[in-house]
């Protein structure tokens, strides 16, 4: 157990480290850039691990409570630390995005006033985060008792809007908000985020509900409590981040950002895009 959880807090940092090293030196990046999209690769590559094992456990168990699966718990421990990591990354995007010209004006003189503020941003994020560690990690772990193992396979599929995100963001830092791969992609962002973030938990409970046979409103009067509360904290918080995402589209959709023609343009079509929140997420 404690060989998979170092072998995550390794991993993880270290493909960041790696990547953001490689990317200065062969690109010629700066540390800002390069870290931000180091950030983006490592967040992208852990979706893909976790939706892959989703795929795999949910397929393998038929019998959706007494089927296990050995990857099930083996990629709980592994990537557990990355979300410990992320939390730290993203102050790293935060704190290097403040030093790029124009937001002097926010006032960040120090790291201390930046943790203050990227805390107050990202409180949510932060929170989520915090929340797997210390409660779906035992909840998934310990309290499951080794059934379910079709149950996390599912929850692992919610990573798989993460890469779509992710590009999403890096074509916005890169100002590629008017081509037709940033169109694209946020189309593929709104179907995966809702198919595999919005509809994750009603689908566990219908799940439970067929496995069981009674009815779907009965399930949480049976479902561990343990189930209830993770549902009734992460489902909410999934169903805030879609609604930002569809009033970016219909904001993008509506004023457009087509290829701008001057700097002037483009500075006010990136204005827009960025306001559009297609960027935010997990």
């Amino acid at each position: 157990m404690l060989a998979l959880i170092a072998a995550g807090s390794i991993f993880f940092p270290g493909l960041f480290l790696l990547s953001k090293q490689n990317l200065k030196h062969l690109k010629g990046w700066s540390e800002g850039d390069a870290a931000i999209v180091s950030t983006r690769l490592v967040s992208s590559i852990q979706a893909i691990m976790a939706s892959s094992a989703g795929c795999i456990i949910a397929s393998s168990c038929r019998d959706v409570v007494e089927d296990s699966h050995w990857l099930t718990n083996t990629y709980i421990l592994f990537a557990t630390p990355y979300f410990a990591y992320d939390i730290y990354a993203m102050f790293l995007c935060y704190w290097h995005k403040l030093q790029v010209k124009g937001h002097e004006e926010e006032g960040v003189r120090s790291k201390r006033a930046a943790v203050a503020g990227y805390l107050r941003r990202e409180m949510l994020m932060v929170l989520h985060h915090i929340f797997l560690v210390a409660f779906c990690f035992p909840a998934s772990l310990l309290w499951r008792q080794g059934k379910g193992d079709f149950f996390q396979g599912v929850l692992f599929l919610a990573e798989l809007s993460t890469p779509c995100v992710c590009l999403g963001k890096v074509l916005i830092q890169y100002k590629q908000q008017h081509t037709l791969l940033h169109k694209v992609n946020g189309v593929l962002m709104l179907l995966t985020f809702f198919s595999c973030r919005v509809l994750l938990f009603p689908y566990l409970y219908y799940a439970y509900s067929r496995y069981a046979s009674i009815p779907v409103y009965m399930v949480p009067l049976v479902a561990p409590w343990q189930c209830n509360l993770g549902a009734a904290l992460l489902w909410p918080l999934q169903l805030y981040w879609f609604t930002l995402i569809c009033r970016g589209a219909i904001r993008l959709s509506t004023t457009g950002c087509s290829k701008p023609s001057s700097k002037a343009d483009h500075d006010g079509c990136l204005t827009k895009c960025n306001g559009c929140k297609l960027h935010q997420e997990d």
